[in-house]
Order: C-alpha cells, then structure tokens, then sequence
C-alpha cells in the first residue's frame, strides 16, 4: 500500500512517500481504507520529537523509540471506508463510511488501516466529506471534554486562549451552542477564522494582553503550553474554572493549591476520545450546530509541506492529507 513514513527524528524533509506492506487484522479488529488524515501539532511534535510540554519527552521516547521511530506511519485521526470485519457480530457493514481515532497505533498516513472495533470509530457525518470529516476528531473530542469537565453553562462567559487551533475552533463552536459569550485570543492572521466559528470577541495577543483588561470570565479554558497559570487564573471571577490541555508540572501543582485557597478551580488532563463522545458530536454536526473548518486539503506526497504550515502555525483551520482517491 502507498504510506508517508519516517525512519529517523527531524525535519518535514524526514517523511517520505513509500510502498510498504498492508496491515493485517487481528481477530476483533476492522479493516478501514483511508480516506483522509489530519495532520496534527502532535504528528509535527512525534516527527521531530520536540515537544512544547517537557514531561513528555522520556515516556514518550521510551514507547516510540530511543534512536528512531518504531512506529513509522503517523496519523491518527482519519474518515475512510470500512473494507473487511472479523466477525459477523461487527458493529460494522463493508462499504460503510466511517471516521474516528486510531489513538496511539497511529498509521493513518497509509492507504490501510487495521482498528480495534472498540475503538472511537462511528459512521461519517453524512453532511461531510471525508476531508472535513477527518478534521473533527482531535479538535471537536478535545474541546467537548474540556467544556464539559468545566461544566460551561448558558449565558456564561468564556475566554478562549489559542482559539484559532483546531481545539479551539471547535471549542468556540460547542460554547456557541450552549450558549455563552465567546471571547477568543489568538494572533491576527486567525482574526478571520475565529469569527467564522463564531467568537464574539477577538484579542489579537501581539497587540492586546487579555490580562490586563478589566473583564472577568467564568471560564478560562487554554492550549497554549507553556502560558502563565497566574495571568489565566487571575481573570477569573470569583468562582471562575480555569480548563489547560498543555500543562506544566508546576502547573498541575498549582491547581490542586488554587482549590485549597480560593473558590476557583483547575483542571487538566486528556480527553478519553470515547466512542459516546464521538457520537454526540456526530449528532451535532448532523444538525448543523458544528462544522470542521478545514484550511487546505493536501495530497499524500505532499505531506512535508503540510506539516511546514501546521509546525509554523500558518494554518487557518484543519489540515489534512488527502490519502485515498477521494476527499
């Protein structure tokens, strides 16, 4: 089958396109021929093996490889087409068009994908196509986990930093829905985005820091790795919930404090990605309540340029790679 694969850490210029063996399926396991891939900060992060939050880097180098990548196909959340079940129990039909996460197997820039039924796998929206159905995954899980362990509720305010991500899009989008006021922070060029998905209020950070104004929010939800724990904290009402998907070690540590000395609270961790998740935000985009907004939709070959533009945040909404003959 035809796959984007990387033998060694570094550059874009490390992945190359290569014929390589087709998986093959284990019992309980779904064959799915991909459609699309996102291209993600992580499969950036992976490649080069640079990570923003430190912590990561020894467990993650001691599951992925010392000297090189044991796992050298990238991708992990794609929209294909089911082609093969092991049981006739499957909760899946051949021919059926599905999207979903292949969590840390990864492997969805090839043609061939062998998943765990278990697996967050559900039937494509079928207002999408596959490329706009692969950039909802990552984006739309993450934001749904955050604002729900936030308890984000109508008619409150919520100060979105990084917004302009594919989280973030996603999260002014499901804020939207439930019905609180948006303010998002993010650089100028995604100014436009960002209204797209629906902000009401855009903070460009190179000309305006969101701390230093008088507004307050209930919720502060970041994905910014590395921002100030304070600052974000400190525009916060007084019972305010502060939501961070990058944290520090220090930062963990400041949350657990912040519920000992005031009424505030933090939270961080990872979304679970759940399969009841991914249906719930099926039924969203169904409706029309969210969209993906996806940016360019590259070709397989052309995988080094598409991680160019996610790694120098040139992006305005999802990249992804066109794997399969169609979009």
């Amino acid at each position: 089958m035809k796959a984007v694969i990387y033998q060694q850490y570094g550059p874009p210029s490390v992945l190359v396109a290569a014929e390589v063996e087709p998986p093959q399926p284990k019992a309980g396991e779904v064959t799915i021929r991909v459609h699309a891939v996102e291209v993600t900060k992580a499969d950036c992060e992976m490649r080069s093996f640079r990570f923003p939050v430190a912590w990561f880097w020894l467990p993650l180098r001691i599951a992925f490889g010392i000297r090189r990548p044991r796992r050298q196909i990238l991708g992990s959340y794609f929209a294909g087409e089911v082609v093969a079940t092991s049981a006739t129990t499957s909760r899946f039909k051949v021919g059926e068009a599905v999207f979903g996460c292949s969590q840390l197997r990864l492997g969805a820039y090839g043609e061939m994908l062998c998943l765990p039924e278990r697996y967050t796998i559900e039937q494509k929206p079928k207002n999408l196509s596959f490329a706009e159905a692969a950039a909802v995954p990552l984006g739309a899980l993450n934001a749904l986990h955050f604002l729900t362990k936030v308890e984000l509720m109508a008619d409150e305010s919520i100060l979105i930093i990084g917004a302009g991500g594919s989280i973030g899009l996603f999260a002014i989008q499901i804020a939207k829905v439930i019905g609180a006021k948006v303010t998002a922070v993010d650089k100028a060029a995604k100014a436009e985005v960002v209204r797209q998905a629906g902000a009401d209020v855009f903070i460009d950070y190179t000309q305006q820091e969101f701390w230093k104004t008088e507004e307050r929010y209930d919720v502060v939800f970041s994905m910014v790795a590395g921002g100030s724990f304070k600052r974000s904290i400190g525009v916060l009402k007084p019972e305010g919930r502060y939501a961070m998907g990058n944290p520090r070690v220090s930062d963990m540590v400041r949350s657990i404090g912040t519920r000992w000395f005031s009424q505030r609270r933090a939270f961080f961790g990872f979304a679970s990605e759940s399969p009841d998740e991914l249906r719930v935000l099926k039924i969203m985009i169904e409706a029309g309540s969210i969209r993906p907004i996806v940016d360019r939709v590259f070709p397989l070959v052309e995988a080094p340029e598409a991680h160019r533009r996610v790694e120098n945040e040139e992006r305005l909404g999802s990249i992804v790679l066109a794997v399969g003959a169609r979009e």
